[in-house]
């Protein structure tokens, strides 16, 4: 292959001519972000090779000069790229990065998994045709990648759809056991307790409250909301109403 053209998404020695408006970019991404329409890859027809200019039909290799366009071609996305042992999933719609064995397609979930989860995944119908849950655009993906980072960036741990962890959190729990326990609470909040549910196993329950987490008392998870306000121990004193003795 000569030297890719390619861009910040792929790397291939070709530009797509875009059925939609005719102008030639290196991927569909590009074109999206510069217009103000998008691109549909499985109607691409044209690529220009990088090397000789020459506008063809879409292949793998350049008709007039030989230049492999990329290590890897889909002619049903149009995708072309360096080899990351891609391949296309036909349920799916779309090439995915494999090894394609180590991956098999559930069809209630409507994606690809690995072969790990095989039988032992919780289903949720559809998933991969849903939007987004942070910027809402539709997606093949349950969340979008970039976004993904960005969140473990701002350690916005929980996902926003469903509020469950994103990733273990059992070291991050051990520190906040640790930092409640050397900040006990003023003594009118000692023994007072909160009813919440825990965001990663659904349990119900009245734990101990803390200004800095309130822990489920079933998985020990702090991904957790009040169902209400504190309930306090109350203290009964009482008062001496006899008199005492004249010494």
């Amino acid at each position: 292959m000569a030297s890719p053209v390619g861009c910040e998404h792929y790397a291939r020695s070709c530009l797509l001519k875009a059925p939609c408006c005719g102008k030639l970019y290196v991927c569909r991404l590009c074109h999206d972000a510069e217009e103000n329409h998008q691109m549909d890859r499985f109607k691409v027809r044209e690529v220009q090779c990088s090397a000789c200019q020459t506008v063809q039909q879409a292949q793998k290799t350049c008709q007039q000069c030989h230049v492999q366009f990329g290590e890897y071609y889909c002619d049903i996305c149009h995708l072309f790229d360096k080899d990351k042992k891609q391949y296309h999933c036909q349920p799916c719609g779309i090439c995915r990065i494999g090894p394609r064995e180590k991956y098999f397609h559930c069809e209630k979930c409507n994606l690809c998994l690995a072969q790990d989860l095989r039988g032992n995944h919780k289903c949720v119908e559809n998933v991969s045709r849903q939007n987004c849950p942070v910027c809402m655009e539709v997606i093949k993906h349950i969340i979008h990648w970039l976004i993904y980072r960005v969140m473990l960036d701002l350690f916005t741990y929980r996902c926003p759809l469903c509020m469950h962890s994103a990733w273990n959190m059992e070291d991050h729990w051990d520190q906040i056991d640790i930092e409640i326990a050397q900040s006990p609470m003023p003594t009118e909040y000692q023994g007072a307790t909160v009813k919440i549910i825990c965001n990663d196993c659904q349990a119900h329950c009245a734990v101990p409250f803390h200004v800095l987490g309130i822990k489920c008392s079933g998985c020990g998870s702090y991904n957790t909301a009040q169902e209400g306000g504190l309930i306090q121990k109350r203290y009964i004193y009482l008062e001496q109403t006899w008199a005492k003795p004249v010494t």
